[in-house]
């Protein structure tokens, strides 16, 4: 696919990739199911920076992430980050090592 082809016009780009899609026989509901995420969770990238969806929907398309969004990633393919010390999976890696994250609940039997 020619990159000189993606609209740099974000609203207009949002709408060249959901084309891009379904030309390809996919969509952004298909992408979501495939990564048990909400349809509004990946929608969320056409107006925030989201780096894990970004990438699913760059490699679905078959077209390299700073390509696709050259605002949100520098040429290295690094996301431009507004805190570019926390990793993308902090929260989920502090909640499982983190005694203090340590919640159970009455319903599924993991009181503490």
């Amino acid at each position: 696919m020619n990159t000189a082809e993606i609209p740099s016009d974000p609203a207009l780009r949002w709408e060249w990739i959901k084309f891009q899609l379904r030309a390809k026989g996919t969509s952004l509901a298909k992408l979501a199911r495939e990564q048990h995420v909400t349809g509004p969770a990946l929608k969320n990238v056409k107006r925030t920076p989201y780096p894990r969806m970004e990438r699913v929907i760059a490699k679905a398309l078959g077209i390299a992430v700073e390509a696709l969004w050259p605002e949100r990633w520098d040429a290295s393919g690094k996301p431009n980050r507004q805190r570019p010390k926390r990793p993308e999976a902090m929260s989920a890696r502090m909640q499982k090592h983190n005694a203090a994250c340590d919640l159970g609940h009455r319903k599924t039997g993991t009181d503490n």
